[in-house]
């Protein structure tokens, strides 16, 4: 009887899952995996294991042990582990454990403190121009004394 029961509430849960709008799953490349050439996708992926080759998503998670060599393109690009090559991301997130070698261009960027990056991360679009710049920001020596004729104005 309670086995009958069982089955019964798990066929209703199911059909209700069935219901419900799809949840996008992943793509994972778990970590005894290697894989060489590009990947297309229109989804996640999450990469554990080892990539050699260009790699184009709506989001990456490049895992604590998973590396990358090659060129990302992806909205979103989470990085734990080791990424060697070219980013051009919308949103860049580097953890702490993170390495990046290599350039990275994006809108959005968060890196956390110990994280090492060893290329460049340029904000995509065009950079402020210096009549924009806070006129009241001067760089002045550190031993140089403001005068009083500054001081009054």
């Amino acid at each position: 009887m309670f086995k009958k029961l069982k089955r019964i509430a798990y066929l209703k849960f199911a059909r209700k899952l069935n219901n419900a709008p799809s949840v996008p799953v992943p793509s994972i490349i778990s970590e005894n995996t290697k894989v060489t050439g590009d990947i297309i996708s229109t989804g996640i992926i999450h990469i554990d294991g080892r990539v050699e080759g260009d790699i184009s998503c709506e989001e990456l998670v490049i895992g604590l042990k998973g590396m990358v060599v090659g060129s990302v393109n992806a909205n979103n690009l989470h990085l734990y582990g080791q990424l060697q090559g070219k980013a051009v991301v919308d949103k860049l997130f580097v953890a702490k454990t993170a390495k990046l070698l290599g350039d990275a261009t994006h809108n959005q960027i968060a890196i956390e403190p110990g994280a090492y990056i060893d290329g460049h991360c340029i904000r995509a679009g065009a950079p402020i121009p210096a009549e924009q710049a806070k006129p009241d920001l001067m760089i002045t020596d550190a031993h140089e004394k403001p005068s009083k004729k500054a001081a009054n104005n």
